[in-house]
């Protein structure tokens, strides 16, 4: 069972990130959902900047511990993303270009919203 639960917070977990790097995308179609999507880019970039490691984490590796699973140190990141975009170990220059790369995403995302609603609106849609 706890294997399960840690597969299932890994997959929080990348749903999350998907959710972080891309959201501001999909509130383009849907403006409501800047209401949910604000809060979790900030968290993410956050975690970035400060170098912090997610809550997420260390609960999946107690919860793969608890299985009978090896755990493994660092982060989400370092863990499952990293060796896949980028060989070699996280630096703390990635960690802030990542960080970087989320509010840019997201204040392009944003701006075009911001842009479009306001076009809407002297339109009279």
């Amino acid at each position: 069972m706890y294997r399960v639960l840690a597969d299932l917070v890994l997959v929080t977990h990348f749903v999350f990130i998907a959710f972080v790097v891309a959201g501001g995308f999909a509130a383009l179609r849907w403006p409501k959902l800047a209401w949910a999507h604000v809060p979790c880019f900030v968290w993410g970039a956050l975690i970035e900047f400060a170098g912090w490691i997610c809550p997420l984490t260390p609960l999946e590796v107690r919860l793969r511990i608890a299985s009978g699973q090896a755990g493994y140190s660092g982060g989400f990141i370092e863990r499952y993303l990293l060796p896949v975009i980028y060989p070699g170990a996280l630096t703390r220059e990635i960690q802030i270009w990542l960080g970087v790369s989320v509010l840019a995403l997201n204040v392009l995302a944003y701006a075009w919203l911001v842009r479009r609603l306001r076009r809407r609106a002297r339109s009279g849609r």
